[in-house]
């Protein structure tokens, strides 16, 4: 995002993630004015750690307030503004998509372009900011979850946006229930088909015929886990099945099961079974 002013160091990013719809940077930046120019993407920025005396401007408003921990500035698309802190300071700044905003709408059962999002300062609201939050531990750390997991956050980000800018859900989006048998059955078998493949919620829904926000509830519903868990899951078996069976290098029984590298592979089948790559390859030996 360009920032033109005092000088902003990025700490961590979801630059090549992969991410579709959603990148997520956490910032320091210094004391002083910092103009943020009109983008096409909508821009949220969450105040991490300690409260500092702020001055803003943005969408024909000023103010003169004390941002603290866990206050939320949300700046539409075209909109830009300058903010000036006494003293440096952290952010978490999410930047979202329009079409990621509008894809939302339609799984409200909203029209996308009827009510425009609206810019909203020093917001307090806690589903936002466990959302955040969450994205935050995502770019944090150095052995990322499944593409899926990523969707989620962002799909969830998007809606609660739209929650929080004083539109209320008029879809019939379910909430309890599973998925039918056939469903069932074609998703498994999806899954199973494309193990190696980076599976996003959008591929899954359009398998089951269903909206996004549909399938969530309905696959946890019948597979008794979120879609990200399920497919983590079926990589590290598919990885087992090939160490116990084959003389695969570890490398490409990675590249086989869809994880982004072996280590990426070790961790998550450290985490699901307590036994590593290599103590399962000797067991195979």
């Amino acid at each position: 995002m360009d920032q033109l002013g005092n000088a902003t160091t990025t700490l961590l990013s979801s630059r090549d993630r992969g991410w579709k719809g959603l990148d997520a940077e956490f910032l320091h930046i210094r004391a002083g004015r910092t103009h943020v120019p009109g983008l096409q993407t909508h821009r949220l920025g969450i105040h991490f750690g300690p409260a500092v005396n702020a001055h803003c401007q943005c969408d024909g408003r000023e103010q003169r307030r004390q941002q603290k921990h866990g206050d939320i500035d949300i700046v539409p698309a075209g909109l830009d503004g300058w903010w000036e802190d006494d003293r440096d300071c952290t952010i978490l700044r999410l930047t979202i998509r329009p079409e990621l905003l509008e894809t939302a709408a339609r799984e409200l059962g909203q029209d996308p372009e009827a009510v425009p999002l609206t810019p909203q300062f020093q917001l307090r609201d806690a589903r936002l900011e466990s959302i955040a939050w969450a994205i935050k531990a995502e770019i944090e750390a150095t052995i990322p979850s499944d593409r899926t997991y990523a969707d989620t956050l962002g799909m969830a980000l998007a809606i609660r946006l739209l929650e929080s800018n004083g539109q209320k859900q008029t879809g019939t989006a379910t909430t309890r229930g599973t998925l039918t048998s056939r469903q069932q059955r074609r998703l498994a078998e999806f899954i199973e088909d494309h193990i190696d493949q980076s599976l996003s919620l959008a591929d899954l829904a359009i398998v089951a015929g269903l909206s996004v926000s549909h399938l969530k509830p309905l696959f946890h519903g019948s597979f008794g886990m979120p879609v990200h868990k399920y497919v983590l899951a079926r990589r590290v078996e598919r990885a087992r099945s090939l160490l116990m069976t084959t003389d695969m290098p570890l490398a490409q029984i990675a590249l086989e099961t869809g994880f982004a590298h072996q280590s990426h592979m070790a961790h998550w089948m450290r985490r699901l079974l307590g036994l590593t790559p290599s103590m399962l390859a000797r067991m195979h030996s």
